[in-house]
């Protein structure tokens, strides 16, 4: 049997996505921890070569980065066990076009929100957030979720999991229930699902003293 190895960082919503689909499959692999995002090693430079980041999903000595090709990748690859894409070819392509909607949409302004140092870009990112938000609330999640097989919630892990640490981490509250009753809900029945608990997400705690290392509130500096 090809050896399978992924490269991944244990506070990576994206790594964690590949071992997710891996363990849904069945598939045996090894898992390598990198020290990222501090040092980025040899390893990642040479199988990653482009964007030197993880996660990396080496299968018989051949790379692939990004996750979501990864996904795909899996699912092509091993067609035993539970399928991750639908098989219908609408169902299949929405899937891929929401899950590019978080990864494009929705990451780069929960990436301002944590990074940025300029206190109005960190609120407009916040704005856009929120109205990203509002889109999955009434577009995808009311009617949809069901057609998209486990990979939209796979990638999803990212806004049910990851999103409310950053949201403590930088003291917003953008998630709300009673703005959001659709995704909460969601997020509730996606964090019963057995595959998602035997993934081992990380441990809020440890993540939120992470995100708070690299994070700062969102509060406006007075002048000095």
């Amino acid at each position: 049997m090809a050896e399978v190895q992924l490269l991944g960082y244990w506070a990576s919503p994206f790594s964690k996505r590949v071992e997710i689909a891996l363990k849904l499959k069945g598939i045996q692999y090894k898992y390598i921890e990198e020290d990222i995002p501090i040092n980025k090693s040899p390893r990642v430079v040479k199988y990653n070569p482009i964007y030197k980041k993880i996660p990396v999903f080496l299968h018989d000595g051949k790379s692939i980065a990004e996750s979501l090709l990864i996904l795909e990748y899996i699912d092509e690859t091993w067609k035993e066990g539970t399928p991750l894409l639908p098989n219908d070819p609408y169902q299949r392509a929405m899937a891929r076009f929401w899950a590019k909607f978080m990864d494009e949409k929705c990451l780069p302004e929960m990436l301002k929100l944590c990074y940025e140092s300029n206190y109005e870009v960190r609120m407009k990112a916040k704005g856009e957030l929120h109205e990203l938000l509002k889109l999955l609330e009434n577009e995808l999640i009311k009617d949809n979720t069901n057609l998209f097989g486990e990979y939209i919630e796979i990638v999803s892990i990212l806004i049910i999991y990851w999103i409310g640490i950053i949201e403590e981490a930088v003291q917003v509250d953008i998630l709300k229930k009673e703005e959001f009753p659709n995704i909460c809900a969601w997020a509730d029945k996606l964090m019963s699902r057995s595959f998602i608990k035997e993934s081992r997400l990380p441990p809020r705690d440890k993540l939120l003293v992470f995100y708070k290392t690299y994070a700062k509130p969102l509060i406006k500096e007075d002048p000095q």
